[in-house]
This record gives C-alpha cells, structure tokens and sequence, in this order.
C-alpha cells in the first residue's frame, strides 16, 4: 500500500529523521529512521512503528514524540 508522507523530521546532526505519513485507506503512520551513508539508500527504516495505525496525523505524531525521544525536543506544526 503507497503512503504519503505528511512531514519529516530530522536530527540536528542529519543521524535520525521521523516521517509521519498517510496511506491509501486514510490511516496514519509514522517510521523513524536512521542514515546510511554507504548504503544503496540514504535512508533505512528501523521498522519499529510503521505498521500502526492512526485515526490523525495528530494520533500518529502524538505517539511517535512518546517513542522517539529526540523528537519531543524538536518543534514540530500542526497541519
């Protein structure tokens, strides 16, 4: 299932990023992720938390700043 990404959160130092997305049924996610710099990609998923699912960007984004602890200490918008 194709998702698309709402917004993407990323460490100062460009090591870890979050995306918050939507998918085609009109659930939620989010994924954190690491940098690879020599990999096939920059980024590689850790594959904690992509296959829950959310009501709300809001749900999906609320839950990923209890998870990620760099990412309660980011500033994030609403959309």
């Amino acid at each position: 299932m194709r998702s698309t990404v709402l917004a993407s959160f990323e460490t100062a130092d460009g090591t870890q990023c979050v995306d918050v997305f939507r998918r085609e049924d009109g659930t939620f996610g989010f994924e954190q992720y690491r940098s690879e710099s020599d990999g096939p990609s920059r980024w590689q998923s850790l594959g904690k938390y992509s296959q829950l699912s959310f009501a709300s960007g809001d749900e999906a984004l609320g839950l990923a700043k209890q998870r990620v602890p760099w990412l309660s200490q980011t500033e994030v918008w609403r959309w």
